[in-house]
């Protein structure tokens, strides 16, 4: 076996989402293997801007305190410490204040004596607005301005932080870092890079372990040990059946990454160009020869806001015919029910939007279909009304009802009735959520958009 790396930074990593499920003998495994802290990522965009537009997390209560149960205990069992980013999903201030109350809510159920820092990332429009106007703020593709209403029209605007507000919570002596929306891999980098393990190496690391078990061959039992030294890093799985090999660890810089071989992060960008990924045995693979460039500092924005409200029906549909000319149907249906929404409720059609879906068909990709492939053996088809309010949208979905559930292929067939699977047929889904800003923030400082807090709850424990 090849000889291990020495004077490392071993972090534990334990899920790619707090909230997903955490096993506590693949903790313990970490401990036992020396582990010198616990980092997670706790949030994503990956389910779209509802989140962050309504603050709430995408988990449960109940997934969120169990994951939050077994890190914590491990926590207080091994006195290391313990980092969470993006908390809540979105990160913003009441989705972290959320996080932090369940963590004071174990600690006390748990009798733990903590010292909890809370990083705070979300930003005011205003303050937003005034940086973009001095030229501070610049859009991503594809999105384009900076004008002063577009941060008016978000409910949250977040600023992704990098490792150093985590760094400066260690160094004050926090047992649980509890961070805002937060770059993936900077909550993982930032222990190794406070206790002096190499740039390239730290970042390279965090982003291989940002997802826990994803770079393994079993990607659900457990998630990896990352061994962070001066020039290089290691990576091992916590569970017992899974291995990194070097396919599976260099191909997780393809996830969510649209250049396999850099990585911009606050502060700089990682280039794993000339990187080495080397079998040590069986399960533990090494990587060398990572590099990483400093740049001016820079964060990015996430900003979400409401837009109108949908109303949505469903029906299945087997009809031979129908399934037949799918296309055709859903275009003549789409030209009906907007027609007949024009006529019945004195609309223009630039007041609402009608989508129709078709799964079973192309629904989720929504390219056309080759053609001379096989007719579907039935579909699902989703109704859509979007309108400015609630009420409206509803009221679009109610005048389209007859036509919706029986309409027929042609004028001259019989009226079908097709598979409706709830009653009430429509379902009221609510406001509709759009990202405002994909945008980043020049900055001189990696603190300067973040608020720090510490609670302590030794008081209220041993009360």
């Amino acid at each position: 076996m090849t000889q291990r790396l020495q004077d490392t930074v071993n972090i534990i990593v334990p899920t790619g989402s707090l909230g997903a499920g955490i096993r506590s003998e693949h903790l313990e495994a970490g401990i036992a293997a020396g582990a010198h802290g616990i980092a997670c990522d706790a949030g994503s965009t990956d389910s779209g801007p509802a989140y962050l537009s309504s603050g709430r997390c995408k988990y449960s209560k109940g997934a969120i305190k169990a994951d939050l149960r077994v890190l914590m205990l491990a926590q207080a069992k091994a006195h290391i410490p313990l980092l969470i980013g993006s908390c809540g999903t979105s990160g913003c201030d009441m989705a972290l204040d959320w996080t932090r109350d369940i963590v004071i809510e174990l600690a006390h159920e748990h009798g733990l004596a903590l010292k909890i820092a809370v990083l705070y990332s979300e930003q005011r429009a205003d303050l937003m607005a005034t940086l973009a106007s001095g030229g501070n703020v610049t859009p991503l593709a594809p999105l384009q301005g900076t004008g002063a209403d577009l941060f008016e029209q978000c409910d949250h605007i977040v600023a992704l932080m990098g490792p150093e507000p985590y760094m400066k919570a260690l160094e004050a002596g926090a047992d649980i870092v509890l961070g805002g929306r937060t770059t993936d891999t900077a909550v993982i980098a930032a222990l190794p890079l406070l206790r002096g393990a190499g740039k390239a190496a730290s970042w390279h690391a965090g982003k291989i372990s940002e997802c826990g078990g994803l770079c393994t061959t079993h990607s659900r039992e457990g998630g990896v040990l990352v061994r962070v030294g001066k020039e290089a890093f290691e990576v091992e799985p916590l569970g017992s059946v899974s291995r990194c090999t070097p396919f599976t660890v260099s191909a997780h810089m393809l996830y969510e990454n649209s250049d396999p071989f850099l990585l911009t992060e606050p502060g700089g960008v990682l280039d794993v160009t000339q990187a080495l990924y080397e079998a040590v045995d069986e399960r533990i693979v090494r990587v060398t020869g990572s590099q990483f460039h400093e740049r001016p500092y820079t964060m990015k924005l996430e900003g979400a806001g409401r837009g109108g409200f949908q109303t949505i029906m469903l029906v299945g549909i087997q009809d031979r015919a129908v399934c037949t000319e799918v296309e055709a149907f859903i275009e003549r249906m789409h030209k009906a029910l907007c027609e007949r929404v024009v006529t019945a409720l004195e609309l223009q059609l630039s007041d609402f939007d009608i989508s129709l879906r078709p799964y079973g068909w192309n629904a989720v990709t929504g390219l056309p279909v080759d053609d001379g492939g096989p007719p579907p053996r039935e579909i699902g088809l989703m109704f859509v009304a979007t309108a400015q309010t609630q009420e409206l949208a509803t009221q679009i979905a109610k005048t389209c009802n007859p036509w919706f559930f029986h309409m027929p292929i042609r004028p001259e067939v019989e009226l079908p009735s097709y598979g409706f699977p709830f009653s009430p047929s429509e379902t009221e889904r609510g406001p509709v959520y759009d990202f405002k800003l994909n945008h980043v923030v020049h900055v001189g400082d990696a603190l300067e958009l973040v608020r720090m807090e510490y609670v302590s709850t030794k008081e209220a424990c041993h009360a």
